[in-house]
């Protein structure tokens, strides 16, 4: 049987197969075709090899926008479904990492053929990835001070 880490890290490889792993196949289907719906339709893996080869120029130019915004918010949402079946689902609050770096990924999709990190453009990949640690650590925050404030509004 599958750990669950397993289960996770295979959700992140590729959405879907979180899903296929704890036995909810249609929904795993669902997910993969959508996946390579909006990666065919946006030119996704054209824009990640481009951006792997320091060529960001042309991954920006490559890239179809208005089907890669859909990416970040099917990325996460699988990864949380497979998360929410492993463990997550119980605990208070932790969808929020998820939440906050579909919002957060998107806007650095949006902002990505403009903006300058110490003066280099990283594009519609490199800008997305730094925007998901921001994400993760504003979820992860806001989760843990919701917590806590919900612990002390139990003490009083």
């Amino acid at each position: 049987m599958e750990s669950r880490i397993e289960k996770i890290l295979w959700s992140i490889a590729l959405p879907g197969f979180g899903q296929l792993l704890n036995g909810k196949y249609m929904k795993g289907i669902l997910f993969i075709g959508l996946e390579l719906l909006v990666n065919v339709q946006s030119n996704f893996n054209e824009v990640i090899i481009s951006s792997f080869h320091g060529d960001v120029s042309r991954a920006i130019s490559h890239a179809n926008y208005k089907w890669l915004m859909f990416y970040p918010c099917l990325y996460f949402f699988a990864a949380w479904d497979t998360y929410r079946d492993v463990e997550g689902g119980k605990l208070p609050y932790s969808y929020f990492p998820f939440i906050f770096s579909a919002y957060f990924v998107t806007l650095g999709l949006i902002y990505s053929p403009n903006f300058r990190f110490f003066g280099f453009l990283l594009g519609p990949v490199w800008l997305p990835i730094l925007c998901c640690f921001l994400g993760v650590g504003l979820g992860l925050s806001f989760k843990w001070l919701l917590l806590k404030r919900h612990h002390e509004k139990e003490h009083t």
